[in-house]
């Protein structure tokens, strides 16, 4: 059994990681962080933030790694990463500011966004290093508006991957990027106004659970950048998935690294072309630092279901109810062996506000903490008010210090 030291006190049966009866985060009992801040409370380990930082620069040695902000936008932990070395990947002009005020400079800044306005495109001309078209008509709008000699394009060559049909970024269902249809078309426009493509980028979808589709995706846009000879910089976008329920093996990041230097150096050996190299993960370098708390408000049963209520909702975590994700939840209040089938509902009035249906664990009482697992990705950053719910309060763990670290995103949220 683990012993922690939290604020001078010794306490048995605490991991800083986050374990099987788990009592403490980064070091931190959960009692200590509810009398400090309340719940729900979000709860950030900079350790594990860090610690999965640099797994992604040693798999993909030489390569740029550009964090995706809209995973978690929290500067407090976009700085933990620029200074692991990672740079940053927005989606919106909200998110390149956030990543600027993070202290990412222009050049460290990719940017690829569906559906944009001239506006934004104007924008974000000015103030990120490299910007991936999504479409056609960004294309046109770049040469209408002249904003650069040079373009990079965002494809869909056909592949997607992820573990729900709405994370899928690539294939003839997706909205995102240029099918290879279009690729004469894009030519042909670039061409007309002057501009050089000499970037390619994909992203073939959001917690990719098996390292094959990323390198299937890697060859395809590899042979793609062949059709393309200006071609200098090829990004191969994100979703890396990380292990949601207990037992699953952790993605074999090492052996994706290999298989796509291999293929990068076939492509250079074969083309006698060289070109810098980028991808975009968000999930995993936050997702398993965080952790949502809430506390056991309610126990109701029917025929079917103990229902254990909680003062949190999919408002603030809405994975569960969007995707049917699933996220391992710990009672930090009971070490007690006797388990119970119970279903852990939100209070939020719809149906479908439930964060696990019929889940065995120590048998929750009014006032337990209970700790939402993996909830560093695509937690906040989804979260909003509905019901007129506050939003959560966020802290940052750091070297068994405790931090508030809670985003005020409104000056972030901009309209062009």
């Amino acid at each position: 059994m683990d012993i922690t030291t939290v604020f001078g006190t010794v306490v048995p049966g605490s991991s800083p990681g986050g374990s099987t009866m788990m009592r403490a985060i980064g070091g931190v009992v959960g009692e200590e962080l509810r009398k400090r801040f309340g719940t729900p409370l979000y709860v950030y380990d900079a350790s594990v933030v860090s610690k999965r930082s640099r797994e992604l620069l040693e798999a993909f040695p030489g390569m740029l790694v550009h964090y995706a902000v809209k995973a978690n936008a929290n500067p407090a932990l976009l700085k933990i990463i620029k200074e692991e070395g990672l740079g940053a990947e927005a989606v919106s002009p909200g998110e390149l500011l956030v990543a600027e005020h993070a202290g990412f400079k222009k050049k460290d800044i990719s940017f690829t966004g569906p559906s944009l306005t001239e506006a934004e495109l104007r924008f974000v001309a000015n103030r990120a290093g490299r910007v991936h078209l999504d479409s056609l008509t960004q294309l046109e709008t770049w040469g209408r508006l002249k904003l650069g000699s040079t373009v990079s394009l965002r494809l869909n060559l056909g592949i997607g991957a992820g573990h729900h049909a709405h994370v899928k970024t690539g294939g003839d269902g997706s909205k995102f990027g240029i099918v290879p249809r279009d690729i004469p078309h894009a030519k042909e426009r670039a061409a007309r106004h002057g501009l050089a493509i000499t970037g390619l980028q994909q992203h073939i979808g959001s917690h990719v659970p098996d390292g094959s589709d990323y390198i299937e995706g890697a060859a395809a846009l590899l042979k793609a950048a062949r059709e393309f000879p200006d071609v200098v910089h090829v990004d191969f976008g994100g979703g890396f998935g990380v292990p949601y329920r207990s037992g699953e093996k952790q993605l074999n990041l090492k052996r994706i690294g290999r298989e796509v230097l291999r293929l990068v150096r076939n492509f250079e050996r074969q083309t006698g072309r060289s070109a810098s190299y980028a991808l975009e993960p968000g999930r995993f370098p936050i997702a398993e630092a965080g952790y949502l708390l809430v506390s056991v408000t309610d126990r109701k049963e029917t025929a079917a279901h103990t229902f254990i209520g909680v003062d949190s909702g999919f408002n603030h975590l809405i994975r569960p109810a969007l995707y049917g994700a699933h996220h391992e939840i710990e009672n930090m209040s009971r070490m007690s062996y006797r388990r119970e089938s119970v279903t852990i509902a939100g209070n939020i009035c719809e149906s479908g506000d439930v964060f696990a249906w019929n889940r065995g664990m120590p048998v929750p009482k009014i006032g337990d903490i209970l700790a939402i697992k993996n909830a560093g990705a695509y937690g906040i950053s989804m979260a909003s008010t509905y019901n007129l719910r506050a939003l959560p309060q966020e802290i940052l763990i750091k070297n068994g210090k405790v931090k508030d670290i809670t985003f005020d995103r409104f000056p972030f949220l901009v309209r062009l």
